[in-house]
């Protein structure tokens, strides 16, 4: 079994790149934002507290994220892996989803950043929050605060995941097809 978590800043590409991954290496994608989305357009109770934060430009509580992510687990025993897509953000949340997994019987195989200039970064948010819909895509100043906390909470998982020797970065700049091929040859080397 296979558990890649893929992250990067919001914009980096995570859900282009999920989608080529989990077809290529029959992976289940968990993607936290979808898991959001889905949660607050059924205006479940979770949904409407994650709203709430997102709103707001902020990071979910650990305790939400966590919840709605092992029901999603647990939702697909026969799967051959999964793909974390926006989990976890933060040590806590990586030591959580340790925890969970070993109960499974599993492990995280590696981890895998894709990295970008928050520049570049801003405009992909902007020119999706067009049609996307999504109000913390619309305003650049709650896109610099998510890559504000992104860089206080989630980076320091990158130390983490390097003193287990699971931390591959691939730069994330670059035609789509390019950006896979960089990906495939650090799941390949696994």
């Amino acid at each position: 079994m296979i558990n890649i978590v893929l992250f990067g800043k919001p914009g980096a590409g995570k859900g282009t790149q999920a989608e080529f991954l989990k077809e290529k290496y029959n992976l289940t994608h968990l993607s936290t934002g979808d898991i959001f989305r889905y949660n607050i357009k059924n205006n479940t109770e979770l949904g409407q507290l994650a709203k709430s934060y997102m709103d707001q430009g902020d990071l979910v509580p650990d305790a939400v994220t966590i919840q709605m992510l092992q029901s999603e687990v647990d939702q697909n025993p026969d799967s051959a892996g999964f793909l974390f897509d926006g989990f976890p953000r933060t040590i806590a949340q990586a030591e959580a989803l340790d925890a969970f997994l070993t109960t499974k019987g599993q492990s995280i195989t590696a981890t895998v950043a894709l990295e970008a200039n928050d520049e570049i970064l801003v405009q992909r948010l902007l020119e999706r929050g067009k049609t996307s819909g999504r109000p913390d895509d619309q305003d650049e100043e709650k896109i610099r605060n998510r890559y504000q906390e992104y860089n206080e909470k989630t980076a320091p998982l990158m130390d983490f995941y390097k003193a287990q020797g699971k931390f591959h970065a691939v730069d994330g700049i670059g035609a789509i097809a390019e950006i896979t091929e960089r990906l495939s040859a650090v799941i390949d080397s696994l």
